[in-house]
């Protein structure tokens, strides 16, 4: 895993305020807080194009069945599971915000631990 993530400025104030609303577990606010603490923002055009970010399609591999997964990561008003557009606060969308390709990603979800590889990341259009 790359020790500090990189989000958009918008993704951060997001996350930020969905802890402070206690909407995660008491270990995900303790790993999500240091992340925020140790993160890059940058605006939205100086994201580079490997990075997991909202509005970017994502191919990872969850470790935990084996399978590979391709999503449209959005906000969470945008969020319909349905067609694959999955909440940025959803469990995978939390755990993999802000990483890049290759990155393996080890997470504490409320449904259990998440082992997830990101394969690629593509800008939606």
């Amino acid at each position: 895993m790359s020790q500090n993530i990189i989000l958009t400025t918008g993704t951060y104030d997001l996350i930020k305020d969905h802890v402070r609303r206690k909407k995660v577990t008491v270990q995900e606010e303790e790993l999500l807080l240091n992340q925020l603490k140790n993160a890059s923002q940058v605006l939205r055009k100086n994201l580079p194009e490997d990075i997991v970010s909202i509005n970017r399609r994502i191919t990872y591999k969850d470790h935990a069945n084996n399978e590979e997964k391709t999503i449209l990561l959005v906000g969470p008003e945008k969020a319909k599971v349905s067609k694959n557009k999955i909440s940025v606060l959803s469990d995978e969308g939390i755990a993999m915000i802000g990483y890049k390709v290759g990155d393996l990603v080890e997470w504490p979800a409320k449904k259990g631990n998440l082992k997830l590889e990101i394969l690629k990341v593509e800008e939606e259009v």
